[in-house]
Formats: structure tokens, C-alpha cells, sequence
């Protein structure tokens, strides 16, 4: 699978996770050079705390596109160490 926005492929892994539809990617497949730490904090009620980066690529910024929940709660261990994206970036499976 890989996350595309913008022209660039922000994260590619065969290793996804789905939770409510949503590909959870490892994060050590998130390419660091496109994300910068935001602010944003979110709760859910059953995964935890998430918290977002915006991305950055060619100048543009995609504030709040990737989420990741840095301490999830025991029933949403799978997605501990993942993130996953949103607000245009494109999750497809590689050709």
C-alpha cells in the first residue's frame, strides 16, 4: 500500500493495518522528510488519545492529514506504532 499526497508518496508498506476502514501504516514507513508535529489532539473513545502531523510537500500543507495514537488503548493495540491518513491523501495498493 502506499499513501500519496501531493505527487509524493508519504508512506509505503506491505504491512497495513485496517481499522474502521482506514490503513494503518508502520510508522517507520512514514517518510519523515514530508511531516511536521502539529498540535492537534483528538479522542476516541475505544483507541485513545491520537495525535496528528501536517504535511508538507513542494511548498503546500496538508495541516492534520496523518494521525497516529502514540499510547492506544489494549483494545486498539493493533494500531500502536501506525498511522494512518486522511483530508486527501490517497491510499492505494501498489501496482
Amino acid at each position: 500500500m502506499k499513501a500519496i499526497w501531493n505527487n509524493a508518496t508519504i508512506a509505503e508498506s506491505t504491512d497495513t493495518v485496517v481499522v474502521e476502514g482506514n490503513h494503518y501504516f508502520p510508522m517507520a514507513s512514514l517518510d519523515r522528510t514530508y511531516v511536521r508535529p502539529s498540535e492537534t489532539h483528538t479522542v476516541c473513545s475505544w483507541k485513545g488519545t491520537a495525535s496528528y502531523f501536517t504535511l508538507v510537500v513542494d511548498g503546500k500543507e496538508n495541516p492534520d492529514a496523518c494521525w497516529y495514537y502514540p499510547t492506544p488503548k489494549s483494545a486498539a493495540s493493533q494500531v500502536a506504532d501506525r498511522v494512518a491518513f486522511w483530508k486527501g491523501v490517497k491510499v492505494v495498493a501498489d501496482k
